[in-house]
């Protein structure tokens, strides 16, 4: 059916919510220039204060503006011209709106100053995690609400189409131990195989495993000379600033390395997040966390020795395999078989729980890191 004439003159806009999602002020100004609306979109954490002129002049019907900074005047009208207004919140260390992932630049921005880790916003942003987890503030819950969804949204769209696969671990594998290196060989061959290695974000086996993949792109030679420079500073206790400047200094050494990801949390703030990881989804919230990260990982997880953390990320992942409530289960590649049968024996709990079910097949326990990718892409290759 053809339209009518008024039907015509009104301009089209996106139909899905990620078309309509404004999160930086280049697409800001492309979708004034190419619609010449505004309304129905969601402009997330843009800076507007140089754009009042077509805030003005514009249709923001239905819009929604999202922690926007704007002249005054620029949000009066649009408020009375019928958008929601969500003013940015001052005095936080953190924008609850934000429209993309986190870096390591900005996590560890000023980490070279005199104050160290504890002046970059990572660490600020943990300590008002840690003043106000227990006031029972419910402004405090809604804007770490707001802000973990917001990580989701980001983390949806960077993965979207991606064959991802988690790498889980403990924390305590330190630097300058074989465990560390094979960690990192896994990474850079799981990257080099096209896969997006995704992490816990955080120290030990996590950061090995974003280093693997920061260093796909290079010649074998560069993780082996990094991880020397790294194994000067095994652990981020006692100082987390020497820690990170570590790893800074292999990134200045060699920049634009490979992109991995990694979701770490300020639950567990006293782990600092990883540099290796380009992209991290940090969350306030461990159990959005948990949950999303496996979740993601829609290529399989591969467990390497860890503790509590790893023994619960096991079962978390267990159990959408056994009801099979996200389609058909992905593989598990369980490594190390002395931690996982004698020292916290997982492994004989998980081959109980699978029999019988189509998750069997899914499961493996594989002595060594070499080995873990082998197992995984036999099991990929099984069901394709």
């Amino acid at each position: 059916m053809q339209p009518t004439s008024s039907e015509s003159s009104v301009p089209a806009l996106p139909r899905t919510t990620s078309e309509r999602e404004i999160e930086t002020l280049a697409e800001f100004d492309e979708t004034v220039a190419a619609h010449g609306t505004l309304a129905g979109h969601r402009v997330q954490a843009v800076d507007l204060t140089q754009r009042t002129d077509r805030l003005l002049a514009a249709d923001v019907a239905g819009a929604v503006f999202l922690g926007c900074p704007m002249d005054p005047a620029a949000a009066a009208r649009v408020r009375a011209a019928g958008a929601l207004v969500f003013p940015p919140v001052p005095g936080l260390p953190f924008d609850p709106y934000r429209g993309h992932l986190y870096t390591p630049d900005e996590l560890f921005d000023g980490l070279s100053t005199p104050g160290g880790y504890e002046a970059t916003p990572d660490a600020r942003a943990y300590a008002w995690f840690q003043r106000t987890k227990s006031d029972g503030d419910v402004f405090a819950s809604m804007l770490r609400a707001v802000h973990d969804d917001s990580v989701s949204d980001a983390l949806d769209e960077l993965l979207a189409g991606a064959r991802v696969v988690g790498v889980m671990g403990g924390h305590a594998m330190a630097r300058g131990t074989d465990e560390y290196a094979g960690a990192a060989r896994l990474g850079r061959s799981l990257a080099r195989a096209g896969l997006t290695v995704a992490t816990g974000g955080g120290p030990g086996a996590m950061e090995a495993a974003n280093l693997g993949g920061y260093a796909a792109p290079f010649a074998d030679t560069m993780l082996e000379e990094a991880l020397q420079l790294l194994g000067k500073t095994p652990s981020f206790t006692p100082s987390v600033t020497d820690w990170a400047a570590a790893a800074f200094e292999v990134r200045g050494r060699w920049p634009r390395g490979g992109t991995s990801v990694g979701i770490p949390t300020w639950f567990y703030g006293h782990e600092p997040p990883n540099a290796f990881a380009a992209h991290l989804a940090k969350y306030f919230a461990n159990a959005t966390r948990e949950d999303g990260l496996l979740a993601r990982s829609n290529a399989g997880v591969i467990f390497l020795p860890g503790a509590a953390g790893t023994v619960q990320e096991i079962f978390d992942n267990a159990t959408p395999n056994y009801y099979e409530s996200r389609g058909e289960p992905t593989p598990m590649v369980l490594v190390d078989r002395d931690h996982w049968t004698r020292k916290l024996p997982a492994w004989p709990l998980l081959q109980a729980l699978a029999r019988g079910r189509s998750m069997e097949s899914r499961i493996a326990l594989v002595d060594s890191v070499d080995e873990a990718g082998e197992a995984l892409r036999r099991m990929t290759r099984e069901t394709t």
